[in-house]
């Protein structure tokens, strides 16, 4: 076993000339050597475990974003139906109440958008605002 040379400050001789008599050890050198391999040993078994919670919870956030993605195309076929069907069986008003039909409209969609806005919290209502600015650009 090859040798070294290790060099310590006087209160940190004092320190283990103080505990390797009272931990049952035969030597100073069998106390360092003793303290190194259980630094050794808890360091990689503790970057083992956190590696371990580490992947565990990045699976766990995969499968949440997953999950997400799948209720935001359920949502979005459920909206693209709803207003198919809107569209298809609303009638097109008469050619003389057609201004006062999209004026009404216009209305009920700012309502309609003012009250989603009301319901909405933290990012959802940040992504509405952009929604709507979106929307009132040309």
């Amino acid at each position: 076993m090859p040798q070294r040379s290790i060099r310590f400050s006087d209160r940190v001789l004092k320190e283990v000339d103080a505990v390797w008599r009272t931990r049952g050890f035969a030597s100073p050198t069998a106390f360092i050597r003793f303290a190194v391999k259980q630094e050794l040993s808890e360091r990689q078994e503790g970057l083992t475990a956190a590696e371990e919670r580490i992947a565990a919870t990045l699976i766990q956030v995969r499968k949440d974003v997953f999950r997400v993605g799948r209720a935001q195309q359920a949502l979005f076929a459920y909206v693209d139906t709803l207003a198919k069907a809107l569209l298809t069986y609303v009638p097109e008003p008469p050619a003389e109440a057609r201004p006062r039909a999209v004026a009404c409209a216009k209305e009920r969609y700012e309502r309609l958008i003012k009250s989603a806005g009301r319901a909405m919290v933290g990012e959802s209502k940040l992504a509405m605002e952009d929604l709507v600015g979106d929307l009132d650009r040309p």
